[in-house]
């Protein structure tokens, strides 16, 4: 079992920036790939970004390139997710996923919100315009 906590979201104008980070606790946190999914209001739950257990490969949907960054830190238990030039579509909960099936590179389910055993509760980012 894994629980996880995200934390960092809130309120920022359009142009900010928002680090919001998911802290792990439980099993080794090292053997889990990392995934950022969002759901906007009435809208599906889409993916956002992937990472590796060793942070070696990362996944970024198109719409998150140039502007938003995944890492973590593997001493802290944590991934994190830098956001950068928000804008107002932007806003949604973000949650945070973990499953420990082995990734690769050219792995499909990483992008598969369905396929993470574990979840957080979420955190409410919101962009003022």
């Amino acid at each position: 079992q894994v629980q996880l906590v995200e934390s960092g979201g809130g309120l920022v104008q359009a142009g900010g920036s928002l680090r919001i980070s998911c802290a792990a606790s439980g099993r080794t946190f090292s053997y889990y790939a990392m995934g950022w999914f969002r759901q906007a209001a009435g809208k599906e739950r889409e993916f956002a970004a992937a990472i590796t257990s060793s942070g070696g490969v990362i996944f970024y949907a198109e719409s998150a390139k140039g502007r938003f960054t995944i890492s973590r830190d593997n001493s802290k238990n944590t991934v994190y997710r830098q956001m950068n030039s928000l804008k107002p579509e932007d806003r949604a909960v973000y949650y945070c996923a973990a499953d420990d099936k082995s990734v690769a590179r050219g792995s499909t389910w990483i992008y598969l919100s369905r396929l993470y055993k574990y979840w957080g509760q979420g955190t409410q980012v919101t962009v003022s315009s």
